[in-house]
């Protein structure tokens, strides 16, 4: 089972991550400081659980377990000081709340429950965008979409191993994957998942942060208030 670390604190990262070690079948596929670095890491890391803290800068635990919690992975088990949030937390559907500094059998305990979750979980199935690159027919899975982008008679998809052009526009694609894409302008769809936040300019312009990518796509006056309720929807 593939664990990823998500806490502010060094110290807190590095117990947990002794824990794992001597805990069986687990591999760590990562560790970061907040939430937006989690969010980061999911496609790269293919976490099967999170080890969560609450109390972190920017988007913090409970935000980023709100946005996964209509997936099957990966599973969250919160890792905290505070007790407060306890009920939030299994509302969402943690596999467990553990205190800290926590004990190794209380983690062993939580890891069991969670590799059961997982065993009857189902994967989510692949959907693929299916155009043009260099001539040849090829197919790019949603998830590796960063941007798509109408120029002229085609939408170019922007993806983590470059471009791809695609004949249907870009009305088409937001109706056929709703709860997949959603829009930024009359020109810009991006993958629900990749965006992180916006950030207002000093001219007023809005731009978009995406999860593993420097690109920042402009937000249209139109769109704002949309994106900034599924921001705070998670």
């Amino acid at each position: 089972m593939r664990v990823l670390i998500v806490d502010d604190e060094p110290l807190a990262r590095a117990r947990l991550a002794a824990l794992l070690g001597e805990c069986d079948n687990i591999v760590i596929a990562g560790s970061v400081a907040d939430g937006d670095a989690a969010l980061n890491e999911l496609d790269t890391s293919q976490p099967d659980l999170l080890l969560l803290d609450i109390n972190m800068p920017g988007i913090d635990g409970i935000a980023l377990a709100r946005r996964l919690a209509s997936r099957g992975r990966p599973q969250v088990i919160f890792c905290t000081a505070y007790e407060n949030h306890a009920v939030q937390a299994f509302d969402l559907g943690a596999i467990d709340y553990l205190l800290k500094p926590v004990r190794l059998e209380r983690l062993r305990d939580a890891l069991e429950r969670a590799r059961l979750r997982l065993n009857h979980a189902p994967r989510e199935s692949t959907r693929y965008l299916r155009g043009r690159q260099h001539g040849e027919q090829v197919r790019i899975a949603l998830d590796e979409v960063i941007c798509l982008l109408a120029e002229e008679k085609y939408v170019v998809v922007q993806h983590r191993a470059g471009q791809l052009l695609l004949d249907e526009s870009l009305r088409q694609l937001e109706e056929a994957y709703p709860e997949h894409l959603v829009r930024l302008h009359r020109n810009c769809l991006v993958p629900t998942q990749r965006l992180l936040g916006l950030r207002t300019l000093t001219d007023g312009r809005v731009l978009a942060r995406l999860g593993g990518t420097e690109l920042t796509p402009e937000v249209s006056r139109r769109n704002l208030p949309a994106l900034r309720k599924l921001l705070r929807m998670g």
